[in-house]
């Protein structure tokens, strides 16, 4: 009987300057043998169709940004430069929002185009509608491989700035839906790439960045997290976010609020329950038995949003 096991390169490489074909397959024959080589992630036959077909439809979504802006571009060409005055999205868009941008549509507008920017506008414009509905042919054959998922993608759906079936549908695709696969929430942020490596040698600490792992899964949660921090209906994570953004920055604050989010998902894969603020809440409010100074309680004060003020204003 053959088993088949599937590990990453990086954990069973052989010593640089010792490589040869056999002497690679003896070496991870060898580290087989002792129990030494670390399994990869490998969902189920339909979720591996379904991711496949998610990737497909994030490729097609960046074509069609990529030919927004070469339309952008060919008007920016014939001296048109809307894109500094309006959106790319002119569909919604109502005359009464123009009455204060009148001077700058006419002076926008101020130009020429010629027969082979015309042209190249009309082979944008068949590109554009032609992977529109490649991508709508696309998300069809998605849904209809997610349905027997409904419940899991019901219950990511309760969850900050994941409102949307394809991102529910894109999560899945990526961590899957049983969440026995991995030992804990840690071992699942790690292998999406939201926790900082640890290379030490000597007492230094030579890097701790985020590692390159998770390139689809990653950039996903990453724009959730920046989605959410915007909005105030969930002060729980925007309050994280504003309290490590002051001495972190952003883009470290927004990681770990990205990785905030898997943890909350990973939590209601396993148990099958919804979202619940009410857990984040309790972990933030100070011990009922401890004694605070007046500073310390006016520091928790303002994590948790509020303004301070005299009270004999």
């Amino acid at each position: 009987m053959i088993v088949r096991f599937i590990a990453h390169p990086k954990y069973v490489k052989a010593i640089r300057g010792k490589k040869t074909g056999k002497k690679d397959a003896k070496w991870i024959a060898d580290l087989f043998k002792h129990d030494l080589v670390a399994g990869s992630f490998m969902p189920p036959v339909d979720i591996r169709q379904l991711r496949d077909l998610m990737r497909y439809r994030f490729k097609l979504t960046c074509f069609q940004s990529s030919e927004k802006y070469r339309l952008q571009n060919c008007l920016t060409f014939s001296n048109i430069q809307l894109g500094n005055v309006v959106s790319d999205d002119l569909e919604p868009l109502v005359y009464k929002r123009f009455k204060k941008k009148l001077p700058e549509l006419r002076d926008a507008i101020d130009g020429y185009i010629t027969p082979e920017q015309a042209g190249k506008l009309k082979v944008i414009k068949a590109h554009y509608e032609s992977l529109e509905s490649r991508k709508a042919e696309l998300e069809e054959l998605i849904l209809a491989l997610a349905a027997p998922y409904q419940q899991e993608l019901a219950t990511l759906q309760t969850a900050p700035s994941i409102s949307s079936d394809f991102t529910a549908i894109g999560i899945i695709s990526e961590i899957g839906s049983n969440m026995e696969a991995f030992p804990s929430a840690k071992h699942l942020c790690s292998w999406a790439g939201l926790t900082p490596t640890n290379n030490e040698s000597a007492g230094k600490k030579k890097s701790v960045r985020v590692s390159k792992a998770g390139c689809y899964i990653k950039p996903l949660l990453v724009q959730c997290a920046n989605a959410v921090v915007k909005s105030k209906k969930h002060p729980e994570i925007r309050n994280r976010y504003l309290r490590l953004k002051k001495h972190r920055g952003h883009k470290k604050a927004i990681i770990d609020v990205a990785r905030m989010l898997l943890t909350a998902l990973y939590h209601m894969l396993k148990n099958g329950e919804n979202y619940n603020t009410e857990l984040y809440r309790k972990s933030d409010l100070p011990p009922i038995d401890h004694e605070i100074t007046v500073e310390q309680a006016l520091i928790i004060a303002r994590n948790q949003g509020y303004r301070i003020k005299s009270a004999t204003a």
